[in-house]
């Protein structure tokens, strides 16, 4: 875990120092941030790994925070810590774009288990997916810096709106999407196109699945949308 870089976003001391100790020992670099405005200025200072957020905060909520950083698309696992222990909260936080939720009182080995976890997904396993611009689901690989996208490390020639498309699913798997979040997301348009996405859907399954008519990627969620399954 070394070179490991942590944001703890967090207005309690207490919690900032247990934190910082417990990551620490794991040879991971901690950085700390007492409110929302210390937070985004490290993040767009520093380069981390990932971070943990706690929601309730005197300048901003951490809701706030995770969706500023979605929005610039940094690709950063985010757990958030709270005391917040409402379904509604929790089911918001993943809404949101957190990886994971853990609630107030916490287990420290728990939450450092976690932190790994999350690292260890996000990087991969393999020494090539050290590097933060490659992100790789099951069989799949996209490359942030070439915008090439590969199945089983064979690449997979797309077309600059089926890059666009895998390039969101691949930032966004298991999640599902309406057509309408996915046409302002890839297309930047508030306005959708029902028909667009539809076409470009079965291009890409065309080309990413095993069998295009059974997909078992790119899923169809009746009456909602679709989701990258991986």
């Amino acid at each position: 875990m070394n070179e490991i870089k942590i944001l703890i976003v967090e207005d309690e001391e207490s919690i900032r120092k247990l934190i910082h100790k417990i990551l620490a020992k794991e040879g991971m670099m901690v950085y700390q941030a007492q409110n929302g405005k210390e937070a985004l200025d490290m993040i767009n200072k520093y380069t981390f790994d990932l971070i943990i957020l706690d929601i309730l905060m005197d300048d901003m909520s951490g809701y706030d925070i995770a969706q500023h950083i979605r929005s610039e698309d940094l690709m950063l696992p985010i757990i958030f810590l709270s005391g917040k222990r409402e379904e509604e909260d929790i089911v918001k936080g993943f809404d949101i774009g957190a990886d994971s939720y853990i609630t107030k009182p916490f287990s420290p080995s728990i939450l450092c288990a976690q932190v790994k976890s999350q690292i260890k997904r996000r990087r991969g396993a393999s020494p090539e997916n050290l590097d933060p611009s490659i992100i790789k689901h099951g069989p799949f690989k996209f490359n942030l810096k070439t915008y090439k996208f590969y199945k089983n490390d064979i690449e997979i020639k797309l077309s600059s709106k089926e890059t666009k498309i895998i390039k969101f699913f691949m930032q966004h798997p298991n999640h599902v999407f309406s057509k309408e979040e996915l046409y302002q997301n890839v297309w930047h348009n508030i306005s959708s196109d029902d028909n667009s996405i539809m076409v470009y859907i079965k291009y890409l399954r065309n080309k990413i699945e095993d069998v295009p008519n059974e997909p078992k990627y790119i899923k169809t969620v009746w009456g909602i949308g679709y989701e990258f399954s991986v």
